[in-house]
């Protein structure tokens, strides 16, 4: 039998056992995944620039959507467009749909012999009206000041009228005064925008660069000269430009001329050819940057 006090004891161990507070489970929080800001620099080309849409719809394809959008000149068209929400297909859709005789509008003046006003009109009505800060992303179309010579990037006002300045080939386009200073062609002072992208936050920049490099080969036809003339006085810039790019995408579009809207088909395709290619290295820019984030912290 037992005796009192073995009965006792037995009882104030099982009412220790019974109050003791059981370990909770140990819960394991996942890091969250650091996203960099992702920013695409779209540079000038006239119609070489419809590969800058062939790239978007690569990009998109594979997860990659930029956060922030700088473009110049034929940059700044697709660019406004892309920043007011549409996705790449949609992009690709209107793309092929834009008539060029839409966007010509002649005027007898020494300073262009395009307005310019009917592609405002034209960006305008792609982005239903909004103005520069009211687009779904963060945008930056970069023109030059024809009196100070300055870079300037336009994130606010209307986007029509900023595009149409950033687009405003010297002697092809009148200036666009905004604000009461003059613009012209932003390809002047920045044919591929990084800078511009880097200014607005971007930690990693995707640079898609189509100008027309110099080949020993002469240019046929004014916009063809006009726009190689442009890019051999502006080579140091775009050096500048792209020193400062993660990765930069070049479409093999060079075949293409200025005013050839009919191969704006194999434009798109270059583009789409180039993005692919790219994708490893982009991926890999954007994992370096998240590890040396993490690293940091």
């Amino acid at each position: 039998m037992w005796s009192v006090s073995r009965i006792a004891a037995s009882a104030a161990i099982f009412l220790l056992a019974a109050c003791t507070t059981p370990t909770p489970p140990v819960v394991v929080v996942p890091k969250p995944v650091l996203k960099p800001k992702v920013a695409l620099a779209l540079g000038g080309g006239a119609a070489k620039g419809f590969a800058h849409v062939g790239v978007i719809r690569v990009l998109e394809q594979n997860g990659i959507v930029p956060d922030i959008i700088t473009g110049t000149s034929a940059g700044s068209i697709v660019g406004a467009i892309y920043a007011s929400g549409v996705d790449g297909e949609a992009l690709r859709y209107r793309a092929l749909r834009i008539n060029e005789s839409d966007l010509r509008d002649f005027t007898f003046s020494t300073s262009g012999f395009l307005k310019g006003e009917k592609l405002a009109a034209m960006v305008n009505q792609q982005v239903d009206g909004k103005k520069i800060e009211q687009l779904s992303r963060r945008f930056g179309a970069v023109v030059t000041d024809l009196d100070s010579g300055a870079r300037v990037v336009l994130k606010s006002g209307d986007t029509g009228t900023a595009v149409r300045a950033s687009a405003a080939i010297p002697n092809v386009f009148q200036p666009v005064t905004i604000n009461g200073r003059r613009y012209v062609d932003g390809g002047l002072t920045s044919p591929v925008p990084v800078i511009a992208a880097r200014e607005m936050g971007a930690d990693i920049v995707i640079a898609v660069d189509i100008s027309a490099k110099p080949t020993g080969k002469s240019a046929l036809g004014f916009l063809s000269l006009l726009d190689q003339s442009l890019n051999i006085m502006s080579q140091a810039a775009l050096t500048q430009e792209l020193k400062q790019a993660n990765v930069t995408l070049r479409p093999r579009v060079l075949h293409i001329g200025s005013a050839d809207f009919d191969e704006r088909g194999a434009a798109m395709l270059e583009g789409e050819k180039v993005a692919r290619e790219g994708l490893p290295v982009i991926r890999q820019a954007i994992e370096r940057w998240a590890t040396a984030r993490s690293a940091a912290k």
